[in-house]
């Protein structure tokens, strides 16, 4: 039932005291190279470009175009740290933003109410996420592609494949047209949520849990954790976060449409592969998680500024997505040279 196994590899203070220098950096390499390649990748762009890419201007574009994606990773980490990979942060995105807009559009809704309904409903299609993987035991993967594909159609047929145009509240467009201190409001909603996630993942009794199950389900149930209930609730929290996603890329677009939404799963996804490859390899992580989408936000902006093409975007996301693998295996392989 494991979609993810979580198994952290980070070296411990007895293991780096029994190295040599040169070894003991190398066995650092898992847990702060993305860190330090992603430093290097923003040096490496300012000096190449220095008059577009270390600017202001660049840093709002980036934090209101990254921020969505960000939210989408957090959201996708959450079941991975049980062991579990949920689809729907790709799919039900787009029927969330829709929603938000249809709601007060075609049926005069107040923006609030539509907001709660969409986080509600978002809420509720983690909890039936939760029920096909625990209760029905329907590998992960597979029940959340079933269910984020039928997201999608009924985003279809509630469109009826056309766009939802309306005036909306200037309420509703300030969730992220806002600047405070001259960046976008997201990347503080962005900020507020990871170190709430961290907080709870590090120091909660909660946070152990998730992570007990996510190493070993069976292990953690004869230890008297109730798995089940703590896996619907991760699923939960990731429906909740991916219904707010919608929400703000709805306050966003200003329309709503089925075509948009879907590019979103792959980088998000990434960013939470690329999570566990840092600062706790091998173990998805709250600040892995946004150093990994940050290197995908800097490496995508500065190679556009380069005169990249439109195909260079989902290309880097695809390399990197292998490339992350590739390093979480390497990491998966040490370690285990270590303990033979």
């Amino acid at each position: 039932m494991n979609s993810v196994d979580s198994n952290a590899l980070e070296p411990t203070k007895d293991e780096l005291a029994n190295l040599g220098l040169g070894a003991r950096l190398i066995r650092l390499a898992p847990v702060y190279g993305l860190l330090i390649l992603m430093f290097a990748l923003i040096a490496l762009f300012s000096v190449l470009l220095p008059t577009t890419f270390p600017t202001a201007l660049n840093l709002r574009a980036v934090i209101s175009d990254k921020s969505i994606i960000a939210l989408l990773s957090l959201a996708a980490m959450i079941p991975m740290v049980a062991g579990r990979i949920d689809l729907t942060v790709g799919y039900g995105i787009v029927l969330w933003h829709i929603l938000a807009i249809s709601l007060q559009v075609w049926y005069g809704l107040p923006w609030p109410v539509a907001v709660l309904i969409v986080l509600v409903l978002g809420g509720f299609v983690g909890f039936l996420n939760g029920i096909l993987v625990e209760i029905a035991k329907i590998d992960a993967f597979i029940a959340t592609l079933g269910t984020g594909t039928v997201l999608y159609a009924l985003a279809l047929w509630h469109t009826g494949g056309r766009q939802v145009v309306g005036v909306l509240p200037d309420g509703f467009y300030a969730l992220n047209g806002t600047f405070l201190f001259g960046l976008p409001i997201t990347g503080f909603y962005l900020l507020g949520i990871t170190i709430a996630l961290w907080l709870i993942l590090e120091y909660t009794p909660i946070g152990r849990y998730l992570y007990a199950i996510g190493a070993n389900q069976t292990a953690a149930a004869l230890n008297g954790i109730p798995t089940r209930k703590f896996v619907v609730g991760a699923f939960v929290s990731s429906g909740l976060l991916t219904a707010l996603a919608g929400v703000l890329l709805a306050s966003k677009l200003r329309i709503g449409q089925a075509s948009v939404g879907l590019e979103f799963l792959l980088p998000a996804l990434v960013g939470a592969f690329l999570g566990s490859t840092t600062i706790k390899p091998g173990r998805v992580n709250v600040w892995g998680t946004i150093v990994g989408v940050t290197i995908l936000a800097v490496g995508i902006s500065g190679i556009q500024q380069f005169g990249g093409s439109f195909w260079v975007e989902p290309m880097f996301n695809g390399v990197t997505l292998l490339i992350a693998i590739g390093i979480a295996g390497y990491a998966q392989r040490r370690k285990g040279s270590a303990k033979r």
